[in-house]
This record gives C-alpha cells, structure tokens and sequence, in this order.
C-alpha cells in the first residue's frame, strides 16, 4: 500500500488542505472561512488523495489491520509535508506576516489548552470528518454527496474541533513547532482516530 503513488496523494491532500487554510485565515467572518475551507476536503474526495482523517474511518473494513495502520502513518507524514510546504511556502510571500499572526492566535489558543480537552475535541473533528467522506462515497444525490462534505467541514470549524491536518497547517505557517507542539499533535491525532473508528465500530454493532 505504500507506494510513491501514495506518498504523492498523500503529500497533495496535506497541499490541499494547506490551501483551504489559507483561505479560511485570509477572511475575517469565520462561516465564510469555514466554508472556503472546504475546498481542501473537496479537491481531495473528488481527485482521491490520501488524508489522514478520512482514511482513518474505514480501518475496520480492513482484513489486514497492521498493515492499514502503517500505511494510515504513511498518509500522516505525507500529510505533515504537504501542509510544512503550504505553511512555510506561503511564509515566503507577501501574505505571510498577516497568515501568521492569525494563525498564531489560533495556535496560542490550541496549545493552551488541556490534554483532555484537545483529544475530546479531535474525537468530535472526526465524527464529522466521517460523516462527509462517507456521504461522499455512499450518498446517491449529487446534491448530499457534496453538501456532505461542506457541511461536515463547516461545523467542525466554526465549533472549534480539532483536525490534526489543518493544525499541521497552522503550526507550520506560524512557526510553533517544538516538543509541546509535537506532543498536543499526536494527541490530536489519536483523538482524530478514535472519532473516525467510532461510527464504524457502531455500525458493525447493530449488524451483527
């Protein structure tokens, strides 16, 4: 499964998501944001790039779990790169001292924050997450499909969730990486994997 097709989805969904974020910090009305950052998960789902947080939902489904899991890390560390190339690249441009102040604040307010409350947060990220990719792939109107996607989107944002790919964005383009960084991102990260399992783990619940 990890292949250099992979790498490069992989790389391209953070890219991707890197650019919703910079549309997202580049206005001042946080629904509007929320909802042009959408075009990251939108661009993904369409061109089938690897994320992270959607992958992450369908690891039940797998007959070969470790192996999905490492190949789940693999799209991790693709994506961390994608979003480091928007955050930093876009540090380089006359946009980046105002991106990086308002993704400070942002920042500021995420590393702040308790251990319970980040994973609590990233739990809720991926139910939504789950919900877009999954109206996605199996909702038959072309209509839900794509409001699946906008919808779940916007709500995790303007609820202040937790997406551990988004913050890869906004750690890199403000510049506050170290080890409390590191650590409240893989915190994210599981959290973000327990949100994405659940809907699933339910699922397979009720049909058995």
């Amino acid at each position: 499964m990890i292949t250099k097709e992979s790498w490069l989805k992989s790389i391209l969904a953070g890219l991707f998501i890197g650019i919703g974020g910079i549309a997202y910090l580049s206005v001042e009305n946080k629904v509007v944001g929320a909802s042009l950052f959408a075009v990251g998960l939108f661009t993904i789902c369409t061109l089938g790039y690897n994320l992270y947080t959607g992958k992450l939902c369908y690891i039940l489904d797998s007959d070969k779990k470790g192996s999905y899991l490492v190949w789940l890390i693999q799209i991790w560390v693709g994506n961390l790169i994608g979003t480091a190339i928007a955050g930093y690249g876009m540090r380089l441009t006359r946009s980046g001292a105002a991106l990086a102040e308002k993704a400070q604040t942002l920042c500021d307010t995420k590393l702040n924050d308790s251990v319970w409350s980040i994973f609590i947060l990233a739990i809720f990220c991926n139910l939504l997450i789950y919900i877009a990719v999954e109206n996605y792939k199996n909702n038959p109107h072309p209509l839900g499909k794509y409001m699946g996607i906008m919808m779940g989107v916007i709500v995790f944002i303007v609820a202040g969730f937790e997406h551990c790919v988004a913050n890869m964005f906004y750690f890199s383009v403000a510049n506050v990486w170290s080890l409390h960084t590191c650590l409240y991102l893989l915190i994210m990260t599981l959290g973000n994997l327990v949100g994405g399992v659940l809907p699933e783990l339910a699922k397979k619940c009720w049909q058995k």
